[in-house]
């Protein structure tokens, strides 16, 4: 028989991750995840949220990315494994067991400021964009400057097309 084990989960963060390390040196970080679900009751004619709460397990690269740069709130996606935890109570001595995700792919939703909601910065060709992008870049201070928007800097590509006369665009 085939068995196929594959999670794809994109939620919030409902606590800030910590790193610990294995005996190994191998990082290892646990986060929750609030996974949300909406739908319309025609019964009641209202509409209804279920919210699932998911521990994660991430590790190595991946363990030390998420306690650096995630915290409570944040939008992730993960991608990974189911993987049953099975143990006995230490004070009643019952067998426990809990589904987890480990995860195998993280990826950071949002902006760094983000602390709900999900998507990103503002990637339109508008003319305020292009002009920041197309700016000569400003000399390092010694504090880091605030931007007041949530937009995320140009990619390379954005750069490109900046740059390039529409008649050479490649395609």
């Amino acid at each position: 028989m085939a068995s196929y084990n594959r999670v794809i989960l994109v939620g919030n963060l409902t606590r800030d991750p910590q790193v610990r390390y294995t005996p190994s040196s191998t990082a290892v970080c646990e986060i929750g995840l609030a996974v949300s679900r909406q739908w319309f009751d025609k019964q009641s004619n209202t509409r209804k949220e279920e919210t699932t709460f998911v521990d994660v397990t991430l590790w190595g690269r991946q363990a030390e990315v998420a306690g650096e740069y995630l915290s409570k709130g944040r939008p992730v996606l993960i991608e990974g494994r189911l993987q049953l935890d099975q143990w006995e109570d230490k004070n009643t001595g019952d067998k426990r067991s809990k589904l987890r995700v480990v995860g195998e792919s993280m990826q950071m939703l949002g902006s760094r400021g983000d602390g709900g909601g999900g998507g990103g910065g503002n990637r339109g060709g508008d003319q305020a964009s292009q002009q920041q992008s197309s700016a000569p870049p400003q000399q390092k201070t010694s504090a880091p400057q605030q931007s007041s928007s949530n937009e995320m800097p140009p990619s390379p590509v954005d750069s490109f097309y900046d740059s390039t006369p529409d008649d050479e665009v490649p395609f």
